[in-house]
């Protein structure tokens, strides 16, 4: 690491030694809104240290100070002891800190080594660069291809682009935005043991994670912000994740109630049948022969290492991309594998899309007219005659944030201007408020606080059980086996069968995934959820 840390054989340092990084009394003020309210925070060399808190009670605003995307309105911050104004980015890289984000910081018509070539002060030739990306992605489990452009990459293969950027610019202090979100439990593993191997030379990690369990597990000392301010401290290996959860909501979060079993013999709903299409572009999963059917009152999930087609399924099911085929996708019986996105919403069918800003929602627009995207031809009274009605679709919005908890400044907020959860909770909610017969949803929590998960796990399970077919493509293990019924595997674009999640564990669904165990189905057999 820079600067010799860790040198000595010092390893990991212990609880009382000198911070690393100091923040006193920080306050941001938006206006007359307190987002951070008069924290101190202290992080020591060698130390993991897990910031947590529900979404919106002000982790994102702290790590921007901490990172010089933004500036405080009040307090301090001291680097090894001594006060620095963190002015950018680029000033906190050259302190020594490093951050890997949820959501990119990536030019998207750019590649891969492209992209971390504009980070790194070091000028290389960019055959020099991609060698060393190459050796650090394959030395840390994070396979990528350096050429690869990044608007054809998946969510997964973004955050492993941030990771490596992160690594090769030496920090002394890493700041980890949800870094396991599209991993395996095996590459999670990988993870863990790098940074374990990185705080035994002396780097500390700022840890941001809705994932209580890796959080006992790997973290040192955990601070817990409610509402902008530091409510506890404790070490996270000594509390249980019940515990950690209620110190950062202010109650007891909600256990999943699936007490209503999933029907037998129902009718199928969603019907997939020999579906193959080619690449859309080099860097793609072509889809071969995939074959699956998901029944009235269950939750079916596919799981799967980012980029292995899930991507390229969701397009497929959604008429984004329509197949050849019009047999390949059949919604109540109907074939609609060539119709578009909005004869298929028309059907009875709705899509959430794993990547909220831009996709699932436009940032710059408000929330009502958000709900007019996806909304306005499914006769929800949001339009007639080509005229649309913006108060119905305030009045829809206002709805659904009411039955999500969705946590806004102001009635009829920009997409962009809510937390990364609230703004899940609403695409979600927007879906689900519609009582759909069909619901594919990609990543439904991805990233998002114990609390919003367990309020879109729940409603999920609720609209199946009242007679809705849903399809989860997630890469979050424990989602799959606390919401699925059954569960199959997506690797390289061929389909597993599926099998009953009772019984499954990660371990046996992470090896999957990695292409080891069971093989996968390709053929013309269909596949069924039963």
């Amino acid at each position: 690491m820079r600067g010799g840390a860790g040198q000595g054989g010092q390893g990991r340092q212990r609880p009382d030694s000198a911070p690393l990084l100091q923040a006193t009394g920080v306050t941001k003020l938006f206006g007359s809104f307190k987002a951070n309210d008069g924290i101190d925070l202290a992080i020591r060399p060698g130390e993991i240290h897990a910031l947590l808190g529900e979404n919106g009670a002000g982790k994102s605003t702290l790590v921007k100070i901490l990172y010089g995307s933004l500036q405080p309105t009040e307090g301090a911050i001291a680097w090894k002891g001594q006060t620095v104004t963190i002015a950018s980015p680029s000033a906190a890289r050259k302190l020594g800190i490093g951050m890997v984000f949820q959501h990119f910081s990536l030019f998207e018509a750019l590649t891969v080594v492209e992209n971390i070539a504009l980070a790194l002060s070091d000028r290389k030739s960019r055959a020099a660069l991609a060698r060393e990306i190459e050796q650090i992605s394959a030395e840390y489990g994070l396979p990528l291809n350096p050429n690869s452009v990044i608007a054809d990459l998946s969510v997964g293969e973004r955050q492993r682009v941030e990771i490596v950027r992160c690594l090769l610019q030496s920090p002394e202090l890493i700041i980890m935005d949800e870094p396991t979100s599209v991993l395996t439990p095996q590459e999670a593993d990988d993870l863990f043991v790098t940074l374990d191997k990185l705080t035994e030379r002396g780097c500390a990690v700022l840890y941001i994670s809705h994932r209580l369990e890796e959080v006992k597990r790997i973290c040192h000392h955990a601070t817990i912000l409610r509402h902008g301010k530091v409510v506890a401290e404790c070490d996270p290996q000594k509390e249980t994740a019940a515990r950690l959860a209620t110190m950062m909501v202010g109650a007891e979060v909600r256990s999943l109630s699936a007490d209503i079993p999933a029907p037998q013999n129902s009718k199928t709903r969603l019907a997939v049948r020999d579906l193959s299409m080619p690449q859309p572009h080099p860097f793609a999963v072509a889809l071969d022969s995939i074959s699956f059917e998901v029944k009235a009152g269950e939750v079916m999930a596919i799981a799967g290492i980012a980029g292995n087609g899930q991507g390229e399924l969701f397009d497929a099911l959604s008429g984004e991309r329509p197949a050849a085929d019009a047999g390949a996708v059949t919604i109540d019986g109907k074939a609609c594998g060539a119709l578009g996105v909005t004869a298929r919403r028309r059907l009875g069918a709705a899509f959430v899309p794993e990547e909220r800003l831009g996709h699932g929602a436009v940032p710059r627009m408000k929330l009502s007219d958000n709900v007019l995207l996806t909304r306005h031809a499914t006769g929800d009274g949001l339009q007639s005659g080509g005229v649309i009605h913006p108060d119905a679709a305030r009045q829809l919005a206002e709805r659904i944030s009411r039955a999500f908890d969705v946590r806004k400044g102001t009635p009829d907020p920009e997409a962009g201007s809510l937390s990364g959860g609230n703004l899940q909770k609403f695409v979600v909610g927007r879906e689900i408020d519609r009582q759909p017969g069909v619901l594919v949803v990609s990543q439904p929590t991805w990233g998002v606080d114990a609390g919003a998960a367990a309020i879109i796990r729940q409603a999920l399970i609720d609209l199946a059980r009242s007679g809705s077919a849903i399809l989860v493509i997630s890469q979050d293990l424990d989602e799959v086996l606390e919401i699925a019924d059954h569960v199959a595997v997506i690797s390289k674009g061929h389909l597993s069968p599926s099998r009953p999640t009772a019984g499954l564990t990660r371990e046996e669904i992470g090896l999957l995934m990695g292409g080891v165990g069971e093989p996968t189905t390709s053929g013309r057999g269909a596949v069924h959820a039963h």
